[in-house]
Protein backbone atom coordinates (compact mmCIF):
# COMPACT_ATOMS: atom_id res chain seq x y z
CA UNK A 1 0.00 0.00 0.00
CA UNK A 2 1.22 3.51 -0.83
CA UNK A 3 -0.18 7.02 -0.41
CA UNK A 4 -0.16 10.15 -2.53
CA UNK A 5 -0.75 13.27 -0.48
CA UNK A 6 -1.13 17.00 -0.87
CA UNK A 7 -0.47 19.16 2.16
CA UNK A 8 -1.38 22.81 2.48
CA UNK A 9 1.63 24.78 3.65
CA UNK A 10 2.21 28.22 5.12
CA UNK A 11 1.38 30.79 2.45
CA UNK A 12 -1.46 28.57 1.16
CA UNK A 13 0.85 26.63 -1.18
CA UNK A 14 0.39 22.91 -1.85
CA UNK A 15 3.10 20.25 -1.56
CA UNK A 16 2.61 16.84 -3.21
CA UNK A 17 4.44 13.68 -2.15
CA UNK A 18 4.23 9.89 -1.82
CA UNK A 19 4.97 7.46 1.01
CA UNK A 20 4.26 3.98 2.29
CA UNK A 21 3.72 5.23 5.86
CA UNK A 22 1.54 8.35 5.84
CA UNK A 23 1.61 9.02 9.60
CA UNK A 24 5.42 8.85 9.76
CA UNK A 25 5.81 11.05 6.68
CA UNK A 26 3.39 13.71 7.89
CA UNK A 27 5.17 13.74 11.26
CA UNK A 28 8.52 14.24 9.47
CA UNK A 29 7.12 17.18 7.50
CA UNK A 30 5.59 18.72 10.64
CA UNK A 31 8.77 18.39 12.73
CA UNK A 32 10.89 20.13 10.08
CA UNK A 33 14.16 18.65 11.38
CA UNK A 34 15.72 17.77 8.04
CA UNK A 35 13.91 14.48 7.35
CA UNK A 36 10.90 16.09 5.67
CA UNK A 37 11.18 17.69 2.24
CA UNK A 38 13.34 20.78 1.85
CA UNK A 39 10.25 22.70 0.73
CA UNK A 40 8.28 21.95 3.90
CA UNK A 41 11.18 23.07 6.11
CA UNK A 42 10.73 26.62 4.81
CA UNK A 43 6.96 26.31 4.25
CA UNK A 44 5.62 24.46 7.33
CA UNK A 45 2.60 22.21 6.73
CA UNK A 46 -0.75 23.38 8.06
CA UNK A 47 -3.09 20.56 7.05
CA UNK A 48 -3.57 17.55 4.83
CA UNK A 49 -5.38 18.95 1.81
CA UNK A 50 -5.96 15.60 0.03
CA UNK A 51 -4.90 11.99 0.37
CA UNK A 52 -5.17 9.03 -1.98
CA UNK A 53 -4.32 5.37 -1.50
CA UNK A 54 -2.69 3.29 -4.26
CA UNK A 55 -1.87 -0.40 -4.50
CA UNK A 56 1.90 0.10 -4.57
CA UNK A 57 4.69 2.69 -4.65
CA UNK A 58 5.17 2.48 -8.42
CA UNK A 59 1.53 3.40 -9.02
CA UNK A 60 1.78 6.18 -6.41
CA UNK A 61 4.84 7.61 -8.19
CA UNK A 62 2.96 7.72 -11.50
CA UNK A 63 0.00 9.49 -9.87
CA UNK A 64 2.33 11.93 -8.06
CA UNK A 65 4.02 12.78 -11.35
CA UNK A 66 0.63 13.48 -12.95
CA UNK A 67 -0.42 15.70 -10.01
CA UNK A 68 2.79 17.70 -10.14
CA UNK A 69 2.04 18.55 -13.79
CA UNK A 70 -1.22 20.30 -12.81
CA UNK A 71 -1.48 24.06 -12.53
CA UNK A 72 -2.03 25.57 -9.08
CA UNK A 73 -5.64 26.31 -10.03
CA UNK A 74 -6.28 22.69 -11.06
CA UNK A 75 -4.65 21.46 -7.83
CA UNK A 76 -7.01 23.66 -5.78
CA UNK A 77 -9.99 22.26 -7.72
CA UNK A 78 -8.80 18.71 -7.05
CA UNK A 79 -8.32 19.42 -3.34
CA UNK A 80 -11.92 20.64 -3.21
CA UNK A 81 -13.11 17.32 -4.74
CA UNK A 82 -10.39 14.67 -4.24
CA UNK A 83 -12.65 11.84 -5.41
CA UNK A 84 -12.50 13.29 -8.97
CA UNK A 85 -8.93 12.07 -9.41
CA UNK A 86 -9.05 9.45 -12.14
CA UNK A 87 -12.24 10.87 -13.62
CA UNK A 88 -12.84 12.87 -16.79
CA UNK A 89 -11.48 16.14 -15.32
CA UNK A 90 -8.36 14.57 -13.80
CA UNK A 91 -7.51 11.47 -15.86
CA UNK A 92 -4.80 9.03 -14.84
CA UNK A 93 -2.75 6.74 -17.10
CA UNK A 94 -4.52 3.62 -18.36
CA UNK A 95 -4.71 0.90 -15.71
CA UNK A 96 -3.80 3.27 -12.85
CA UNK A 97 -6.29 3.95 -10.09
CA UNK A 98 -6.30 5.23 -6.53
CA UNK A 99 -8.87 5.95 -3.84
CA UNK A 100 -9.42 9.18 -1.89
CA UNK A 101 -9.12 8.78 1.91
CA UNK A 102 -9.36 11.11 4.93
CA UNK A 103 -6.37 12.05 7.10
CA UNK A 104 -5.22 14.77 9.52
CA UNK A 105 -1.75 15.90 10.60
CA UNK A 106 -1.23 14.69 14.16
Amino acid sequence: MAYIYMIRCKGNSLYTGITTDINRRLREHAEGKGVGAKYTRSHPPIEVAALWEADDLQIAARVEYRLKQLTAQKKRLLVACPDKLGGKEFPLPEGISCRAVDCKIK
